[in-house]
């Protein structure tokens, strides 16, 4: 390890002397990227500005892809010696280790079939219901649709530890399992105060997912590249703040790759603006969805279909005009504040 600026060895063949893992420094991750990325610049691979944990590099219209996460990495590509030739310098470089073809990466557990892969946490989802002892009859929805979740709504948990657990663990779930988000984002509001209420709706979610534990996405290997994107909006949701929740859907080529369920940062005064805001919300995810797949020289066909369920919303994203001044409006208020 060298010495930091501005301390000088007391001679060249002194060392720094770790008093704990290079894990547990807070420069770690940050210096083993500029690394991995000088190594594969010096590769020729570039750095993608969209997502800076991909990499890519093309060589006479192949492509050669690598995504990073920490110290795993996935290698993808159209040649198979490019693939062998990365991972050849790789291990020269960092001495990694080849695990061959792809079958579970970060917790996901990934199926090579004819139509495409299958991505399921199948076994997480085992996992979670043995950790967790899910009895009762199995449900068809994650939450029930005639209740509303809200704050101080019954006594308080003896210990808060294991529904913070629960939840955070049924969080990492909505990677694979979109049916999940919005589910996840109510029981996420009272992760700081919650009440027996709450963690019974968490325990509803358990007896969702028994079942179908391996339930996940397919990525299919249909040759499209066709993005369509669908959103919607809770008008007024949240009673403790009344804020709106928006929610979007996208798949590309019938396969799905975006999807969130997210509370809005404001209070919208009416449902055509909370609609307004939720296909703004969209669109910001679509166009750095066409960035980021015009690196990988896949670009999506243009115009993209956006389908919204309400007309006056569609009418006024249609107005040039009135989303010209909605724009000179929103940047007045950002640039200027009341007294």
């Amino acid at each position: 390890m060298r010495f930091s600026e501005g301390l000088e060895p007391p001679s060249p063949r002194h060392v720094c002397f770790l008093k704990k893992s290079l894990y547990g420094l807070k420069e770690a991750s940050r210096q083993w990227y500029a690394r991995l990325a000088g190594a594969l610049s010096f590769k020729g691979y570039t750095s993608s500005l969209n997502d800076y944990s991909l990499f890519f590099k093309t060589t006479g219209g192949l492509i050669s892809i690598i995504s990073v996460y920490v110290d795993d990495i996935l290698l993808t590509g159209d040649a198979i010696s490019k693939i062998l030739d990365v991972t050849h310098f790789l291990n020269a470089e960092f001495q990694v280790k080849m695990l061959g073809d792809i079958n579970y990466f970060l917790g996901m557990e990934i199926i090579r079939e004819a139509s495409g892969f299958i991505i399921s946490q199948r076994q997480f989802t085992m996992n979670l219901l043995k950790e967790f002892d899910c009895t009762g009859s199995s449900v068809s929805s994650p939450l029930d649709p005639y209740m509303k979740l809200q704050a101080d709504d019954g006594p308080l948990l003896d210990n808060p530890t294991e529904y913070r657990h629960l939840v955070g663990k049924l969080n990492f779930l909505t990677h694979t399992r979109p049916d999940l988000s919005y589910a996840i984002l109510c029981l996420s509001q009272y992760m700081q105060q919650h009440c027996l209420s709450h963690f019974s709706a968490a325990q509803r979610v358990l007896r969702y997912l028994r079942e179908d534990p391996g339930q996940g996405i397919l990525l299919s290997s249909t040759p499209s590249y066709d993005l369509l994107a669908f959103c919607d909006v809770d008008w007024a949701f949240c009673k403790d703040s009344r804020r709106s929740v928006c929610g979007f859907f996208i798949t590309l080529g019938g396969a799905p790759i975006s999807w969130k369920s997210k509370k809005q940062m404001s209070i919208s005064l009416s449902s055509v603006e909370a609609e307004y805001r939720s296909i703004r919300r969209v669109t910001t995810e679509l166009t750095w969805l066409v960035s980021l797949l015009d690196d990988l020289s896949t670009p999506p066909s243009l115009p993209i279909p956006l389908h919204s369920d309400r007309q006056i919303a569609i009418h006024i994203a249609r107005n040039n005009a009135r989303n010209t001044l909605i724009w000179i409006v929103t940047s007045c208020v950002n640039n200027f504040s009341l007294v």
